[in-house]
């Protein structure tokens, strides 16, 4: 079997765990049709072996002068047609990330700052850890922004490098600090900040913080034309596009951990016990820490909930032979305030024993759990090689496993929707 040979020194083929030791490969665009080539580790060279019968397992390099890319493919599609008795033609179904990554030019931007914006969440040091590694690898430089939107208008910029985010991974709040900044609503305030990045040649931004943040990135976008893309850091989880955000396991686990200790003492005084935690606009913290121990009833603002269903909750809760209890609300439930449902409780049950107790910013601190720091390093690398691809005005979002750019129009204005089976499960198991 013989095949016209050619160089192919861009590209480096590494087969994992022995299911080929030979390969045809074609790729569109890169004029290497119908060579074959015997892989061991970090090489290739011309050989005259067996085709491979099976799906591979690749890993492909490409390198330029300023730039190394690196990807791995899983579970390739192997198609192979006997054009004659002694040819054949091992073709590689690419995914459209590989295809995408295969067809990349060597990146535009040299040169990308980093900043956190809004409210702080754990993991936010992690993700801006990844951020500033990631651009270092691909010999991008990068310059945190302290204060999010105020130091760009404040040229408040500093270079960073590996060594800048060194043991920060497991740090709570952000080390840039955060704030809401009221002049960039400004065009005169936006266009300081536009100057600013103009004076340091800055190419694009990495914006980490929730749906303001990104209001605020995508008009910055529509009206100056920097490119800019955002990873989404907030407890709430009420970010659309990506299965969680960075800091409500955290959070959610935080509030658990309260709620536990609350019930302990609950149940030693027989008392009825409100415990707010945040969630301004979103329920998920309330509804997956009240499943998570065993709250009587969870109030959401998702949720049209009254008075009189709670009042039922409770007069189950009673003929169940329960004698002290814990309901969970966020604090953005419509039914009033929970020092108005403890006070309407009260007055419905008046032998209760009833406490309040809010979380408040104890969710928003601490050390990031495993899960929050995966998620964030993840997010980081993603938004670089998302600017690196050219893409703008998106979020980079973890969905299903897997790496999805969510434009902010669709971010902003869409939202997660509620588990409707995590809320019946909580009303089966709580009584």
């Amino acid at each position: 079997m013989t095949l016209g040979k050619g160089s192919f020194s861009f590209l480096k083929i590494k087969v994992f765990e022995n299911l080929a030791t030979s390969v045809i490969v074609e790729i569109l665009g890169e004029q290497c049709h119908e060579k074959i080539y015997h892989c061991k580790e970090y090489s290739c060279k011309p050989a005259i072996c067996p085709v491979p019968q099976h799906s591979a397992k690749l890993m492909i390099f490409r390198k330029t002068p300023n730039l190394t890319l690196a990807t791995e493919v899983n579970y390739i599609s192997v198609i192979f047609l006997s054009l004659s008795n002694v040819r054949f033609i091992f073709t590689v179904v690419f995914c459209k990330f590989v295809v995408k990554f295969l067809s990349m030019k060597e990146s535009t931007v040299k040169k990308i700052a980093v900043f956190t914006s809004g409210g702080d969440a754990p993991g936010m040091n992690a993700a801006l850890r990844a951020v500033v590694r990631t651009a270092n690898h691909y010999n991008i430089e990068c310059f945190g922004v302290r204060e999010g939107y105020n130091g760009l208008i404040n040229d408040d910029f500093t270079k960073m490098g590996p060594r800048s985010v060194k043991n920060i991974i497991g740090a709570g709040g952000t080390i840039l600090r955060s704030a809401r900044s009221l002049e960039f609503k400004t065009k005169e305030g936006r266009q300081k900040a536009f100057d600013n990045c103009v004076k340091h040649g800055i190419d694009g931004l990495v914006c980490i913080g929730g749906d303001g943040t990104f209001t605020g990135a995508k008009v910055f976008n529509e009206e100056f034309g920097i490119q800019v893309i955002g990873i989404p850091g907030t407890i709430d989880n009420d970010i659309f596009g990506t299965d969680n955000t960075i800091g409500y396991d955290t959070a959610l686990n935080t509030a658990m951990e309260a709620i536990d200790k609350i019930r302990d003492t609950a149940t030693s005084h027989n008392r009825v016990f409100f415990v707010e935690v945040m969630g301004r606009d979103a329920g998920f913290i309330a509804l997956n820490s009240g499943l998570a121990t065993g709250a009587v009833d969870i109030l959401i603002p998702e949720r049209k909930d009254s008075i009189d269903d709670l009042f039922e909750t409770f007069e189950r809760a009673e003929k169940a032979g329960k004698s002290s209890s814990i309901v969970v609300v966020a604090e953005g439930e419509k039914l009033g305030s929970i020092y108005d449902l403890a006070k309407a409780t009260k007055a419905g049950f008046p032998d209760y024993d009833i406490r309040v107790a809010i979380l408040g910013h104890i969710q928003r601190g601490g050390s990031p759990s495993c899960a929050d720091r995966v998620l964030a390093s993840r997010l980081g690398y993603g938004a670089v090689i998302g600017l690196m691809e050219g893409r703008t005005n998106v979020m980079a979002g973890m969905q299903s496993n897997t790496m999805v750019y969510t434009p902010f129009e669709e971010a902003i204005k869409k939202h997660n929707e509620i588990d409707q089976d995590l809320l019946q499960l909580s009303e089966i198991l709580a009584i």
